[in-house]
């Protein structure tokens, strides 16, 4: 394999691969959009990331038409070759869910206590503001990132993890 062929290879395989940088949306309080897994409780609100599909390209040479002799046995015309690139998924794409707080737990004193969480284990330095701001949300996302949950949306698993319980308010 020539390396140009090589060369071809693997700047497919490397734009399969993209890097990128969570999203960290400025909106205070996370909003469902209306979606759940099948099955879920009425009533729950539910989060989801989603993990593209990874696709690998493979290219290769392919004789068009062979090379041309001399009777003398010297080249007369080059080969004439094509690329061909042949796509196969490796991963497919995957949906994960995962169940968050609804928006009316999210007061300003749930947020607060969560950012409290947060500085008591060094990965929050802001202040105790009781908002779901820019930097409680990369707080809250290196701590999912730990458990496998690339999201920077409060999950419930996360939200227990920390020592905050989700839970209606008494009535008065």
């Amino acid at each position: 394999m020539s390396q140009k062929s090589i060369a071809v290879i693997c700047a497919s395989l490397l734009s399969a691969c993209v890097a990128t940088t969570p999203h960290i949306p400025s909106d205070p309080v996370p909003r469902s959009n209306g979606l759940a897994p099948p099955g879920a409780p009425s009533g729950s609100c539910w989060g989801q990331v989603e993990t593209p599909a990874v696709i690998e390209t493979v290219s290769q040479q392919v004789l068009v038409r062979p090379a041309k002799t001399n009777p003398d046995g010297t080249i007369a015309e080059l080969p004439v070759y094509r690329s061909q690139a042949q796509q196969r998924i490796v991963t497919p794409r995957e949906v994960q869910w995962f169940e968050t707080p609804c928006p009316p737990s999210f007061t300003v004193e749930f947020v607060s206590s969560l950012q409290r969480a947060l500085i008591a284990r060094g990965l929050y330095n802001g202040p105790v503001n009781g908002a779901m701001d820019r930097s409680t949300r990369a707080a809250v996302l290196m701590v999912q990132r730990e458990a496998g949950l690339q999201s920077d949306v409060l999950s419930i698993e996360t939200a227990r993890a920390l020592g905050l319980v989700v839970a209606a308010r008494p009535p008065a």
